[in-house]
Parts: C-alpha cells; structure tokens; sequence
C-alpha cells in the first residue's frame, strides 16, 4: 500500500510503500525526481530516471523523502547526472561514518518516514538553495512551454540552459520536458479521459505520438500502465 503526505521541506513529499504480498512489483517511472530512502534498514539514494525502474528482490517496506525536479543536487552534495538511472547507497555520497550514525538513529524510531524528513530538514538548512532560475524552468514545463521559448525567457543560451539542467536535474531540459508531459497525460489518462483526448491536453502531435513515448519512458502500453 502507498501513501504520500506533503513535506515540511518546501517542494518535497514523505511516503511509505507497505508489500500488500507477493505479486509483480510495479515498476517506478520516469518523473524529474529524486529521492531519499530508507528499505529495512538501509539508506539509498534515487537519482533521476529516464526509464522504467523495476525493484528488485522480495517486497520489502519502503520510505522515501520525494524532492521536487532540480532540488535534491544542493541537498545531496552530488550532481544529478552522476546519479541518473541509479540506486545508490547513500554512504557512498556521504561517507560510511555519517550513515552508521544516520542508521543507529533510524534503529531507534518507529517512523522511517519522518526520521528520513528530518534528515533532509537538517541537510537543507545547511545547503545552499535550490536554482530559482531552474525553478522557473520546471514551471514553464510543466504546463507545456517549448524549451526554446522558455530558455530565451530565462535569458540562457541553449548550451548554458542544458548545462545547468544535467547538474541539476541529471539530463537535458528537452527531455525534463518529455518526461513531465508524460505524467501530464498520465494524470489525465488516470481520470478516465480518452487517449486521444489525453495526447491533445498533454500536448503530443497526436495519440500514436503519446503511444510512442509512453512506450519509451514507461515500459509498456498505455492501457497496460493504468491497469
């Protein structure tokens, strides 16, 4: 069972995933974001995907702090890129000591989602702030601005904008752009809303193009996802 709740950090979300038993895991998909997590007794890391991300191993109790696109690098101490596609164990970012003192900690507590909020808190107060420019750029994405156009906004070259989205968001904005259209259409998909009618909101040429990158980013069909 999966439940999510807004953070105390400003532009993350706290959730627990909880085995309902042992059938297929489903898979993690492609959504800008990057992750703290805790699974029985380690603390990992999730760096920004391109592709589906199928958990391996049996199901296992999982709690995570879910950063908002372009947020997490500041707070990790790791470019985004370095971590893109990847699972990581968060004592190869921080060091071994730091995460056996982290680890004593969650041993103690019954709620790994909230140590795991905690420890973010503690990390961003001694950070430096997310890039309100690449801030800005997420925004515009996400409701279905070019690149181009929100990139000459922003007063960026293309070659500084891609720069600083591999930095912050682990890959380039054109394809931050492809992935937020895709949860867009999933969102609306997820509604009931006909995939014809879903790639026109979401902003694909048409319903064979929402088909093609669904199939890219996702894994699988459309209508194999929502069910």
């Amino acid at each position: 069972m999966y439940e999510e709740r807004a953070s105390r950090l400003p532009g993350a979300t706290v959730w627990t995933n909880t085995p309902a038993g042992s059938g297929d895991a489903r898979p993690v998909l492609p959504d800008g974001c990057m992750d703290l997590l805790w699974s029985e007794g380690r603390l990992l890391v999730a760096g920004p995907d391109t592709r589906p991300h199928v958990p391996e191993g049996a199901p296992a109790h999982w709690a995570g702090v879910r950063f908002h696109p372009g947020t997490a690098p500041a707070l990790l101490g790791v470019p985004a890129h370095e971590l893109r596609d990847r699972r990581v164990e968060l004592a190869d970012l921080w060091g071994a000591a730091e995460v056996r003192r982290l680890t004593a900690r969650f041993d103690a507590v019954a709620d790994p989602a909230t140590a795991l909020e905690e420890v973010a808190l503690e990390r961003a107060a001694r950070s430096d702030p997310p890039d309100k420019l690449l801030g800005g750029l997420v925004t515009a994405l996400r409701a279905g601005r070019p690149v181009a156009r929100t990139a000459d906004e922003l007063g960026l070259s293309a070659r500084q904008l891609h720069r600083r989205s591999l930095t912050a968001f682990g890959y380039g904005p054109k394809t931050l752009a492809r992935i937020l259209r895709l949860q867009r259409a999933l969102a609306l998909a997820r509604k009931g809303m006909p995939f014809a009618e879903t790639a026109t909101r979401a902003g694909y040429a048409d319903q064979a193009h929402l088909a093609r990158d669904v199939r890219e980013l996702a894994g699988m069909p459309l209508g194999k996802l929502l069910g």
